[in-house]
């Protein structure tokens, strides 16, 4: 991946004959990198509790075939199915130093994106022992650093 001044950009790209190597991603392409990217290492299964659906071989094949995602440790139970983890390509792609550089849930619900991308799982924030009724209890945001 080459980097450069956004002015020069347009520049290098017909010079290096680069056009046709944009990173084209759908908006379930991003969301399930989001995804991976706020609950590394996470296995297909993880990603299926929080998207609700199975998630393709093909879909996880693109994005590591972009190198956006790479495989982690292998996860501690039956089977020991493959995790996903984003990679230093990801980061340059996205515009980030580190995954610190990530906005936090706070951030996405501001700007309506994380309803709309299911990263984050609706989970009960009410202490233990205590219900309240109603949405109030809840909150969007889980596992985040």
């Amino acid at each position: 991946m080459l980097r450069t001044r956004a002015g020069y950009a347009d520049v290098i790209r017909v010079a290096a004959n680069v056009a046709g190597q944009a990173l084209t991603l759908t908006g379930f392409d991003i969301a399930v990198l989001a995804a991976i990217a706020y609950h590394q290492p996470n296995t297909r299964d993880g990603l299926k509790d929080i998207f609700g659906k199975e998630i393709s071989r093909d879909l996880i094949g693109r994005l590591s075939d972009r190198a956006l995602i790479a495989t982690g440790p292998r996860a501690p139970r039956r089977g020991a199915p493959y995790t996903f983890v984003t990679t230093e390509a990801f980061l340059v792609a996205f515009g980030l130093e580190s995954l610190a550089d990530l906005p936090d849930a706070e951030q996405l619900r501001d700007a309506g994106l994380a309803e709309r991308a299911g990263v984050f799982a609706t989970v009960d924030t009410s202490p233990p022992g205590q219900v309240r009724p109603g949405p109030d209890r809840r909150t969007s945001c889980r596992g985040l650093p």
